[in-house]
């Protein structure tokens, strides 16, 4: 798996391109900016592409409209977005389309390797990763009548996994049930929010995440 790195720190982009060698990627490039990062996908034709949300020069939306960009133009290749804090708009907008083969992770996490290197083979695979910091911010911003309430804490404990991207297969495995108890719960769950049920599980996570985000989630949060 072929990787293209773009983050202005050199220590982040030093420190992944040391350690993910070691967790079975190749890195194909790293980059300081975004015309670097276009020269380096042209060049490398990457699996991958891992860059921070904020780039020069302005640090501002660079980031975020270079990975909307890449998203359109090479569909192929996935994307994991890098964040110092949990941005709800911009994690959204660079979901809203479609969350597959797309990530959004906050730099904290990265120094599990474990954590990094499961986002990052779930995105090459055609997956999706989502912070569960950003899940949590997701679920707390809540109405009182938004359905949610009427979720139980084990119901409520899928959701969050679900929106993470993982698969029946996953939930399953991290809450320690079986499957078709958790097809009944994500069954369960769907209904109780009144979204679309569909077996497509990138459209599941897309109709989890857009019910969240219209719960009145609007905020970029330190």
């Amino acid at each position: 798996m072929r990787i293209v790195v773009a983050d202005d720190s050199a220590l982040i982009r030093d420190g992944l391109a040391e350690l993910l060698p070691l967790h079975g990627f190749e890195i194909a490039a790293t980059c300081s900016d975004v015309t670097a990062l276009t020269d380096a996908i042209a060049a490398a034709k990457p699996n991958l592409v891992v860059l921070d949300i904020r780039m020069p020069p302005t640090f501002s939306t660079e980031g975020i409209e270079a990975a909307k960009a890449i998203r359109v133009a090479h569909p192929e290749i996935g994307v994991v977005v890098l964040s110092q804090y949990v941005e709800a708009d911009y994690a959204l907008e660079l979901l809203r389309s479609s969350p597959a083969r797309c990530g959004y992770l906050l730099k904290d996490r990265i120094t599990d390797m474990r954590v990094l290197a499961e986002a990052l083979r779930r995105v090459d695979q055609g997956g999706s990763y989502v912070d569960p910091e950003l899940v949590d911010l997701l679920l707390r911003r809540r109405s009182a009548t938004n359905g949610l309430e009427q979720l139980t804490s084990r119901e409520r404990e899928v959701l969050s996994l679900l929106a993470q991207g993982l698969t029946d297969r996953g939930i399953s495995e991290r809450l320690w049930l079986n499957a078709k108890t958790v097809e009944t719960h994500v069954r369960h769950i769907l209904a109780k929010l009144n979204l679309p049920i569909d077996t497509g599980h990138n459209r599941r996570v897309l109709a989890v995440l857009t019910y969240l985000r219209d719960a009145g989630v609007s905020d970029r949060c330190p």
